[in-house]
């Protein structure tokens, strides 16, 4: 039988890395994952004690609105203009998602089509480069470079743009930037906005790390550049800011005509998120500002006990700015194995699990990610484990 969205899809390498944990696992191994994304931070009780009431309200139990209850809307436009100086009109210019994975995928579907492109980074967050795939598009992924702060990608950016045709339609970016870590500054949103705006071209901005930075970095939304709403949308979520990942609340904020666009989309879709959630997020948003500054400071800690831990083993890396990853190039000694096979000796033989690079686009081949979901002592095991395991170190 085919199936015809799917029959093109590779193998997930994240997949077979999970399974040969799981097995490890099952045979009494203690592996320490540092692969999968997965944020360990509790959320705010704040947000799980107004779950809780919320959802002993039988009125909450009906279908809600796709588009997100008005209270959020108001609550998300109150952040953009205290966090970013951003003004957004709640009613048309702000949509609740079901997680940013849902709005970026559904969002490619009002986007772009068959015939179209889209300029993707390489590499990137997978779903970055399959969501206009599933909506029929091509996907020209441009390399992001190694300088970690944007500017090689701007540059290569533009050279696809004048290689490609027909002309892109839209160009997907996300900074701070899983899995890289590379950050951009104001400069650069404000460079990449005049681009879009002289060719006529939609930027979607996944803000996923919007609030997990370090050492006095802020990131900067895209939507803080003068006229962005013209040309720009962002995704902002509150998985990572507020270590709310399984609550799957997200939202579109930008240009209006783009966001009914999807909302039109989403009412054909869906009755969006349960409403509990929407409300508790509401007050989370309203009464827990200061908690991604807590989840940050976790997050910090816990790179350094990283980064320091791999030097001492003869494994460098630099130290990221932004998200709550590492980016490790494989060590020379290593490099001929591939990312693949590397991660899958690092289970076997040190029982540390990291994500192969690969797994994020061909750009990612010859490196790892770490990801920041253990904590400093179970970090301190892991470099105990590598350095029995990695002896050519």
């Amino acid at each position: 039988m085919e199936f015809r969205r799917i029959n093109g899809l590779p193998p997930y390498v994240f997949g077979i890395i999970d399974s040969i944990k799981a097995e490890a696992r099952r045979s009494g191994r203690d592996v320490i994952d540092l692969g999968f994304g997965n944020p360990d931070i509790p959320s705010p009780q704040i947000a799980v004690d107004k779950l809780a009431e919320a959802a002993h309200n039988p009125r909450n139990h009906r279908y809600s609105s796709s588009k997100g209850i008005p209270k959020l809307r108001k609550a998300v436009s109150d952040h953009y203009r205290e966090r970013y100086g951003v003004f957004l009109d709640p009613d048309s210019e702000v949509l609740t998602t079901i997680g940013a994975k849902e709005g970026l995928s559904h969002l490619m579907w009002v986007l772009v089509g068959p015939g179209d492109v889209a300029l993707v980074p390489s590499p990137s967050y997978p779903i970055h480069i399959w969501a206009p795939l599933f909506a029929g598009a091509e996907v020209r992924q441009v390399p992001l470079g190694s300088d970690r702060e944007g500017a090689e990608f701007f540059n290569s950016l533009k050279d696809a743009w004048e290689s490609t045709w027909p002309k892109p339609r839209v160009i997907v970016f996300s900074f701070p930037h899983n899995p890289t870590t590379t950050v951009v500054s104001l400069d650069f949103m404000a460079e990449i906005v005049a681009f879009a705006k002289e060719r006529d071209v939609i930027l979607v901005h996944d803000f996923a790390y919007s609030d997990t930075a370090f050492d006095g970095y802020v990131p900067p939304s895209v939507l803080e550049v003068p006229g962005a709403k013209d040309v720009a949308v962002e995704l902002f979520t509150l998985t990572k800011s507020f270590s709310m990942a399984g609550w799957r609340v997200g939202f579109l904020v930008g240009n209006a005509a783009v966001v009914q666009a999807l909302t039109k989309l989403k009412s054909y879709l869906d009755y969006g998120t349960f409403q509990p959630i929407q409300i508790a997020a509401t007050v989370t948003l309203q009464e827990a500002k200061e908690y991604p500054s807590q989840v940050n400071a976790i997050y910090q800690s816990r790179r350094d006990a990283l980064v320091d831990g791999l030097a001492r083993i003869g494994w460098h890396v630099e130290r990221p700015k932004g998200t709550m990853f590492l980016w490790a190039p494989i060590p020379p000694a290593y490099q001929e194995m591939g990312s693949l096979e590397f991660a899958k000796f690092l289970v076997n033989e040190a029982d540390v699990a990291v994500s192969p690079g690969v797994g994020f686009g061909p750009g990612g081949e010859g490196f790892v990610r770490f990801a920041l979901i253990e904590n400093e002592s179970r970090i301190a095991q892991g470099m105990r484990n590598l350095k029995r395991g990695l002896p050519k170190l």
